[in-house]
């Protein structure tokens, strides 16, 4: 299935592709990033699709999206003052915070680990694909794994056509850059992965 929503806003035709994930299915569809291979976040064998389709090793842990406060209290716990700041700040937009995970959450999403990425997008097809599945999505890029992440679809059409059910176009990705990935430890955030959002930025809200 391919869906054209560069130029026509009618979130309600993500009805179709969010079904698609509710039955344990792939989407490929845009954030402010770049393009997101999304699932079902609580469904194990959905989240094992991702990583066949990416050809990504299973020791990589994968982030979820969510689309509001709620859905991000239902998969983490003993979330800090420190890190409902930068939640408030920074989302929606294109920051992941690692954050303790509950038992709700497939161990194959976190590699084992106790703790998950955590991000809202700034993209309102990914926020009302997300609303519409009612579950947060295990998103990571949509580019096979060790190539570029993916900012435009006609180039990940080549790479997942037949490995997944519906393709979501928006057009160019209006950042191009994967997310900052920070981490609160010890009440101090520390950045695993450097996007457009710096670390002065983050220590400007807790200050």
């Amino acid at each position: 299935m391919y869906l054209d929503l560069k130029n026509n806003k009618d979130y309600t035709k993500l009805i179709e592709p969010a079904q698609i994930i509710k039955n344990g299915g792939l989407v490929i569809f845009p954030t402010e990033t770049v393009y997101g291979i999304g699932a079902n976040g609580l469904d194990k064998n959905a989240i094992k699709k991702i990583y066949e389709a990416k050809q990504r090793p299973l020791n990589k842990p994968i982030s979820l999206l969510v689309s509001n406060i709620d859905m991000i209290e239902s998969v983490a716990k003993d979330i800090t003052d420190i890190e409902y700041a930068i939640i408030k700040k920074f989302f929606p937009g294109p920051l992941t915070i690692i954050l303790k995970k509950k038992g709700i959450i497939p161990d194959i999403l976190t590699a084992g680990s106790d703790t998950i990425g955590i991000r809202m997008p700034a993209n309102d097809i990914a926020l009302n694909l997300i609303n519409y599945a009612g579950v947060p999505l295990a998103t990571p890029s949509a580019n096979l794994s060790g190539k570029p992440s993916g900012t435009n679809l006609k180039d990940i059409i080549k790479d997942f056509d037949g490995n997944v059910d519906c393709f979501i176009d928006d057009g160019p990705s209006k950042i191009g850059l994967a997310s900052t990935i920070v981490k609160v430890v010890d009440g101090v955030p520390h950045i695993l992965r450097q996007g457009s959002i710096s670390i002065d930025e983050i220590n400007s809200v807790i200050n």
